[in-house]
């Protein structure tokens, strides 16, 4: 079982890894404080399961997707503090498989691990309390069955689409935000098939209309770039 760690935290890295090396027979490929490092660990090594808190500071929920459509064979346990069960529910739409507390018995988050390797999906008493709790089902958390719902644009394609209507190119984008720039490429596909648009001029409409930026800005920006 090759697997990595993604979080910020080097102290909760630190604990995850003693743990599994002790209990299973497993290696740890690679350790990741940020979305560059954990993209480029995957990039170069191969991975069955990616431990990570998509909530800590160095990474985003829109990196589950990112590596679900890219690596669609990687499974995913989040292991994050106490969450509300929209960002659970979000996690799983994004694509992670399995999903426990940070403060589970090591029992329970050994047991995770070895489920998801399995690509059986696992969650913990109190991730399933706090799910029943919003009168949810898992077996209905699917991507295919949430297809008609309204778009949803997370904060970092909200940045993403600010920048591409100031006139940015990807290059430019990726070094803002310090991602690469196949990582905001990725992104850019992903915003055009949400918003139904074709080209970047889609997306500019809809950062105006949505007053993401002021047509004055996008005007100047334009005066300015001609």
């Amino acid at each position: 079982m090759k697997i990595v760690l993604a979080d910020t935290n080097e102290l909760i890295r630190l604990g995850i890894r003693v743990l599994l090396k002790s209990e299973l027979d497993c290696e740890i490929v690679g350790e990741a404080a940020n979305s560059p490092e954990l993209l480029d660990i995957i990039e170069s090594f191969e991975v069955d399961v990616i431990i990570m808190d998509f909530t800590s500071a160095g990474f985003d929920i829109d990196d589950i997707a990112v590596i679900k459509r890219e690596f669609p064979k990687i499974n995913l346990l989040a292991i994050t503090p106490e969450q509300s069960a929209q960002v659970l529910v979000d996690a799983l739409r994004a694509g992670v498989t399995s999903y426990v507390k940070k403060d589970c018995s090591f029992p329970e988050i050994l047991e995770a691990v070895k489920e998801t390797s399995k690509e059986n999906k696992f969650f913990c008493g109190q991730i399933l309390e706090t799910i029943q709790e919003a009168n949810l089902n898992i077996d209905d958390i699917e991507l295919d069955s949430f297809t008609c719902e309204p778009v949803l644009i997370s904060k970092r394609e909200s940045e993403i689409i600010t920048l591409i209507a100031e006139g940015n190119t990807n290059t430019q984008i990726a070094d803002k935000l310090f991602l690469s720039s196949h990582t905001i490429n990725t992104h850019r596909k992903n915003i055009m098939s949400k918003l139904g648009v074709k080209n970047t001029a889609g997306i500019v409409m809809y950062a105006v209309k949505t007053n993401l930026i002021s047509p004055n800005k996008f005007l100047f920006t334009s005066d300015a770039n001609s």
